[in-house]
């Protein structure tokens, strides 16, 4: 029996769009992402432990420049040279990190890939 052969991907090459509801720049720039906490375990740190049912993330300066720029349309690729161009001090192991970081925000449902 012959196995399908699985297609590579390069990464880099994804467009990334933004799949939760609600975000927005602050006045000082950075991006502050709402988050509900839905789900068997956080009704119980709720009512148990006092936690909060909304939480509020607030990004630093590089997650917000990149966060700023998914739009649907942009590659991670595009998106890593705009952020090299923006900040001097991000071009040190960028594309590894910035994959790093696409990966945790599609783990957490935050974007998805098309």
């Amino acid at each position: 029996m012959l196995k399908k052969k699985k297609e590579s991907v390069n990464y880099l090459d994804q467009i990334p769009r933004i799949s939760i509801p609600k975000w927005e720049v602050l006045e000082d720039g950075l991006v502050e992402v709402t988050v509900e906490n839905k789900g068997f375990f956080n009704v119980i740190a709720q009512k148990c432990f006092h936690r909060p049912r909304t939480s509020y993330i607030k990004l630093d300066e590089y997650g917000s420049c990149v966060f700023q720029q998914i739009d649907g349309e942009k590659s991670i690729y595009e998106i890593g040279q705009i952020l090299e161009q923006t900040h001097e001090g991000a071009s040190n192991q960028l594309y590894e990190r910035l994959s790093a970081y696409f990966e945790t925000l599609r783990r957490l449902h935050y974007i998805q890939f098309h």
